[in-house]
């Protein structure tokens, strides 16, 4: 009997029956139509503007902006540019928003704790805060600050002064601060310095401990580089105390440093609603780890900071971390209610510049172009972290 050797070929499946090749069709067909969408609505926008008269592009930023901004890190007059004048908006953003994740990581970790705290009223102060503070609004909350400051303080000339070189009125907090001299520059990068050293240090002391368990003194040394090598540097420069004192001059305080009541009112206001939901984060993150860890680490005699800091908390960091990504670039989204209060944040400032300008089209792009790279920059800073302290399975 005769065997056939012949070998049977797969029939050709036509392309519009392969799920691959029709899924990559789906993709392109999809694509299309979101590009001509998206030139439908350009060259729309762009005739119907020129059909108004209305100039478009941003050569508007290198006009003169003709106003003034309250607060500004860097200098700045009416007859800056009004691309200036968003870069002062922008960096005021992003000071309120870096202070605030600061204090609100901070302050929301320490409540956090107490909230699993064994002592009673402890644990129930902590729980009143969290469920006050959230339930209130964050616009009504800088309201509250706000009207704290202009309804319940004094005028400059009646200041309250709770110690000597500090001033509370309706204008805003003066206090005393250190007099220029070129040593605190010096003592900066001193400071910095020793940052970058502790970093290695931690590495490195990490390492050896995994290596011969020999334990080092990360802390102590640590502390001793950060105030040591500042203060050297302070020493070096001869050691100046001069003072810059807050003194009334006319309607106003000079010299010093005044915070102004509207970033008061901003940074309170954020710091202590979003301080809620992180401790809420907090919270759970601890409570994510089982007893036994607790009970294995004080059985081998760590005391219970030690337990917190070696054992709890890196176990914890992997559920906290990301929920308080998204608390972090809610405090800097929710800074644009600035506005509400007269604070000169970035929405404010490009408010102003189109009302100026009357390009909104291009004003509200730099908007969402601002705080988009904000938002990505936190973002991928957390996600790096989040990846550093992970914790890696054998």
């Amino acid at each position: 009997m005769a065997i056939s050797n012949q070998i049977s070929v797969p029939e050709k499946v036509p392309f519009w029956l392969d799920p691959k090749k029709r899924a990559i069709i789906y993709q392109i067909a999809v694509m299309a139509m979101i590009g001509l969408l998206g030139y439908y609505l350009v060259s729309n926008t762009i005739f119907n503007l020129k059909k108004q008269h209305i100039a478009t592009g941003f050569s508007f930023l290198h006009k003169e902006s003709s106003f003034e901004i309250g607060e500004s890190l860097i200098s700045y007059s009416a007859a800056s540019s009004y691309g200036r004048a968003l870069l002062v908006g922008a960096l005021n953003t992003l000071k309120v928003s870096f202070i605030g994740i600061i204090f609100t990581i901070i302050l929301g970790t320490i409540i956090g704790v107490a909230r699993l705290s064994s002592n009673w009223l402890v644990s129930k102060l902590a729980a009143i805060y969290i469920e006050v503070m959230q339930d209130i609004p964050v616009l009504l909350q800088l309201f509250f600050w706000y009207a704290i400051f202009y309804e319940g303080l004094p005028p400059p000339r009646q200041a309250l002064c709770p110690i000597k070189g500090l001033f509370l009125c309706n204008r805003g907090v003066a206090f005393t601060v250190p007099a220029p001299h070129p040593a605190y520059k010096y003592m900066l990068l001193a400071l910095l310095g020793a940052g970058v050293l502790v970093f290695f240090i931690r590495r490195w002391a990490k390492r050896r401990q995994e290596k011969t368990g020999e334990f080092f003194p990360v802390f102590k040394v640590s502390t001793a580089l950060v105030l040591g090598m500042p203060f050297a540097v302070w020493l070096a420069f001869g050691a100046p105390t001069k003072m810059d004192v807050p003194r009334l001059v006319g309607f106003n305080f000079k010299g010093g440093m005044t915070l102004s009541p509207e970033f008061i009112a901003l940074l309170l206001g954020l710091v202590l609603y979003t301080a809620a939901f992180v401790a809420e984060v907090v919270r759970a993150g601890i409570q994510s780890v089982g007893k036994g860890q607790r009970e294995a680490a004080m059985s081998i005699g760590l005391r219970p900071p030690l337990v917190l800091n070696l054992v709890i908390l890196p176990q914890a960091l992997r559920v906290i971390i990301p929920p308080l990504t998204s608390q972090m670039l809610n405090l800097t989204k929710n800074s644009s209610l600035a506005v509400a209060i007269g604070f000169p944040d970035f929405v404010s400032v490009a408010n102003t510049t189109i009302n100026q300008t009357g390009q909104a089209v291009e004003g509200v792009a730099l908007i969402m172009a601002v705080y988009l790279i904000f938002s990505l920059s936190t973002s991928a800073f957390m996600n790096w972290y989040n990846k550093k302290v992970k914790l890696v399975e054998r």
